[in-house]
């Protein structure tokens, strides 16, 4: 993995916007532009809240993001965690080594506590955080309308440094 750069963006909406119509992963039901997410992009300091980018075959395939939870002083060593694949590399593997390695940068970050909003219904991201120690915090029930359906939303977290 490697830090993002503003080059990156492209593919990291590209992969973003492949899971909006399995409405397991994201809320978004339209696709993102790259300008839309451009201030979200540069709102990743890689010293503190990285947006990191996974290639193969010198393509960007997967990313992981780490941002600020709520916004307050009082939670600055905490982080909101965030694993994108590209459908064609889901099901490797991957998931795995890339929350495995961002966990790894979580001293490095001066974090101490990892969330992560998971929809309740979507049991291989749950099963991946699961897998790695995170525990369900809490839940918020039937709180997103997709397509005419209400959809649960698990928040899942993990004590990284205490």
């Amino acid at each position: 993995m490697r830090i993002a750069i503003e080059s990156d963006l492209p593919a990291i909406v590209s992969i973003y916007n492949a899971t909006i119509p399995g409405r397991l992963a994201t809320a978004d039901t339209v696709e993102v532009t790259v300008e839309s997410r451009l201030e979200w992009f540069r709102q990743h300091v890689p010293a503190r809240r990285p947006l990191l980018v996974h290639e193969q075959d010198n393509r960007v395939v997967a990313w992981v993001s780490f941002q600020s939870f709520y916004g307050r002083t009082a939670y600055d060593h905490t982080a909101e965690i965030s694993i994108y694949i590209a459908p064609e590399c889901r099901g490797q593997g991957l998931g795995r080594a890339l929350l495995t390695e961002a966990l790894a940068m979580t001293r490095r970050l001066d974090l101490k506590t990892i969330v992560a909003f998971v929809f309740s219904h979507n049991e291989p991201s749950i099963r991946l955080f699961r897998s790695l120690g995170f525990e369900e915090w809490g839940k918020l029930p039937e709180v997103a309308e997709m397509d005419g359906r209400e959809y649960s939303l698990s928040i899942l977290g993990k004590r990284v440094n205490p």
